[in-house]
């Protein structure tokens, strides 16, 4: 069983940036994709990479965030610049593979206006 663990979010004021993390304990051969949920809002997927490093992104993040990963430590980044209190939620990373499916427990981002 894959365990995915997120870290680096917390309070940032508006037009501030944030980098979170996502440490897996293992498979570099997964897709890595960081999803978002707001209060009354449904889950949404705000960045994914290929275990090549093809990248898709939202178009509501397009050109303000960046995702990476580093397969030597299994980690992979989502650095959030220009942050709007928009981008308010719980972060999430989910790992998949042919392996199977696993989420994080998600991490808090509050952006204050």
């Amino acid at each position: 069983q894959v365990q995915v663990t997120e870290s680096g979010g917390g309070l940032v004021q508006s037009g501030g940036s944030m980098r979170l993390s996502c440490t897996t304990s293992g498979r570099a051969d997964s897709i890595y994709t960081w999803h978002r949920q707001a209060p009354g809002k449904q889950r949404e997927m705000v960045a994914g990479i290929s275990p090549g490093g093809n990248t898709n992104y939202a178009d509501s993040v397009k050109g303000r965030f960046a995702i990476s990963r580093d397969n030597a430590k299994n980690t992979v980044f989502l650095q959030m610049n220009g942050l709007l209190p928009e981008d308010t939620a719980v972060y999430y990373c989910n790992a998949l593979g042919s392996w199977g499916n696993a989420w994080g427990q998600g991490t808090q981002v509050t952006v204050a206006s």
